[in-house]
């Protein structure tokens, strides 16, 4: 176990809140050690890593002034690569999630909203659980996403490695992206993208453009492209933006969380779905969390780097019996011509993304 991991392991133990976490084609792992078990919020400090739940009534920060700060260089040496395993289809987890997804089908086709999107979570018990070898899988297998360890005591131990960027701000200049549509990668055949798919994805540009266009007069986005997230191909579009004057990132924070990629549109009508529907609390999936107001790469201050909490799992480590209960979380956008059971065999292929590596 390398120093950083030592250190990890020791502030578990301590119950004291971490986080960690390596930036997408980065071989550089950094740390936050947070020095009391307190819970911040947001505003108590004025940089460090946020931590923000999807309703975004909970917005948690480990401060940066109450924080030790460590930077380590990926060792390859490290890495565990896991191959991929058969999971048997639970029949109930299918009829229940297909039941969700035509409620809202009926609530598209009623009007309601034009998109939403549904999720469920599964449970996976682990045996002798070791996080570090976790954690260097998914910097492993998924260069591209944000990957990170997060833990204080009265939030939750959450992992994830996420491939959608909610903004990159710094100064002036906003950067973010509109990714949606699923499919498996396939070294077989031409990627091929239905109208739905381009549909869903061009409904989570323009609500990011239009909504940014409240706040800068330059708005410049490209072409929608493919993405690839590990073993997943996403439509990707890129989108930047000069903010006219210098506002506080969490009111333009405000303007795009939820957005329809992980909400729906009209987001108020569709999050009102969510809540009252779904059966379970996302908590953190599908909220944000990244660097607040500083790189600490650089240790520049004025920038943040927020990525949505998707392909995540929460924990549950009983360091008595060996045994850690893991909760994954995954969801998919439907809108009017969406197909109840390939929509849950969408969120199937996306929970692949943890279960190859636990």
């Amino acid at each position: 176990m390398s120093g950083l991991f030592q250190k990890i392991s020791e502030q578990f133990n301590s119950k004291l809140p971490f986080v960690s976490y390596c930036k997408p084609n980065s071989k550089k792992i950094i740390a936050l050690f947070q020095k009391n078990d307190a819970l911040y919020s947001l505003e108590d400090g004025k940089s460090g890593f946020a931590f923000v739940s999807f309703d975004n009534l909970k917005k948690y920060l480990i401060p940066e002034n109450y924080s030790d700060i460590y930077v380590e260089i990926v060792n390859e040496s490290d890495f565990v690569l896991s191959k991929s395993k058969e999971y048997k289809i639970e029949e109930t987890a299918k009829y229940n999630f297909e039941n969700l997804v035509n409620l809202a089908l009926q609530e598209i086709n009623s009007g309601t909203f034009e998109k939403v999107v549904v999720s469920r979570s599964e449970l996976i018990e682990l045996d002798n659980f070791q996080f570090d070898l976790v954690f260097n899988s998914l910097i492993s297998n998924y260069p591209t996403a944000f990957k990170y360890c997060f833990y204080h005591p009265k939030v939750g131990f959450w992992m994830g490695a996420t491939p959608e960027q909610l903004v990159n701000i710094e100064s002036n200049i906003l950067k973010t992206v509109a990714l949606a549509g699923t499919q498996l990668l396939s070294d077989l055949q031409e990627v091929k993208w239905s109208e739905k798919e381009k549909r869903e994805q061009q409904t989570v540009t323009d609500f990011i453009v239009n909504n940014l266009q409240t706040v800068s007069s330059t708005v410049t986005k490209s072409e929608p492209y493919t993405f690839q997230a590990g073993s997943i191909i996403h439509i990707k579009t890129d989108i930047h933006a000069t903010l006219d004057t210098q506002l506080d990132v969490s009111k333009i924070i405000d303007l795009l969380h939820p957005t329809p990629a992980v909400c729906g549109f009209p987001k108020n009508k569709s999050k009102e779905f969510i809540l009252k529907n779904e059966g379970y609390d996302r908590e953190f999936y599908s909220g944000y969390l990244g660097e607040w107001n500083k790189d600490f790469l650089t240790f520049e201050f004025g920038k943040s780097d927020l990525f949505v909490n998707l392909r995540c799992m929460k924990l549950d480590i009983d360091s008595k019996s060996n045994v850690t209960k893991s909760q994954l979380f995954i969801g998919c956008g439907i809108t009017s011509d969406s197909n109840p059971e390939k929509e849950y065999f969408e969120t199937v292929n996306k929970s692949q993304t943890l279960k190859k590596i636990l």
